[in-house]
């Protein structure tokens, strides 16, 4: 079956193909909500005005965030990441129409005491951040709610809503540091995760120095090694 797109002639009458199911989170930027679009399991994201911003200034950070959401979103999933199918873009409505990727968010595995080898899951976590890494995007917001383990064992990342193409060690390492601080705080009892996911993050293929068109991206040693920069800064100033 062909992939529904924004120029398929289906799509002339934009908000009129979704069919909503369920919200799924409803954060201060966006509300994201699960349904069917032309068929297909999809995601609807549509953005929320913020209320305490100029209505100029809302609007325009708002469709800036949206086009390099899905602009990312398509250079990642033509790279051949495992990131959510672009299906359609409104900006003038401010939604994006994504395809839903099944799958157990990181939380609820690392709460899970019967997940068989947490350690090999963290591994594959690291090598899957790497190659968005590589491809010179850090993903700005690296939780274990944005990380998605599918039932075939693969790990696929989601949420790029504050994603931007970067080619500076530091962003790299703040991305892995969020994630660090998040497995610290949240999942104490999961010891040598944060090793197992930089076991994988410096075993990828990918793991080398990679030339881009706007730079080079650091090798996975070098954010690694930011990383431990970025821990001893944090805990200076804490």
């Amino acid at each position: 079956m062909k992939t529904p797109t924004a120029d398929d002639p289906t799509c002339t009458e934009r908000g009129e193909v979704f069919e909503a199911v369920e919200v799924l989170h409803l954060g201060a930027e966006a509300e994201v909500t699960a349904g069917r679009w032309l068929g297909l399991d999809a995601i609807r994201k549509q953005r929320r005005s913020r209320s305490w911003r100029h209505p100029d200034l809302d609007e325009r950070l708002g469709r800036q965030r949206l086009l390099g959401e899905a602009r990312l979103l398509l250079r990642l999933h033509r790279a051949g990441l495992r990131v959510p199918a672009l299906y359609d873009a409104d900006v003038e409505r401010d939604v994006l129409i994504m395809e839903r990727l099944h799958g157990r968010p990181l939380i609820d595995v690392l709460r899970d005491p019967s997940t068989p080898d947490v350690l090999a899951v963290m591994r594959a976590v690291g090598s899957e951040v790497r190659r968005l890494h590589a491809h010179a995007v850090t993903h700005g917001d690296l939780s274990t709610n944005n990380i998605l383990v599918t039932p075939d064992g693969n790990v696929a990342l989601i949420d790029f809503g504050l994603s931007t193409i970067e080619y500076d060690v530091e962003r790299f390492g703040i991305d892995l540091h969020v994630l660090d601080e998040v497995l610290g705080a949240s999942h104490p009892d999961r010891q040598g995760a944060m090793e197992s996911l930089l076991e994988g993050y410096l075993a990828s293929d990918l793991a080398a120095a990679q030339e881009g068109s706007g730079g080079t991206v650091p090798s996975a040693v070098d954010v690694v090694e930011r990383l431990d920069v970025v821990r001893t800064r944090v805990r200076y100033h804490g």
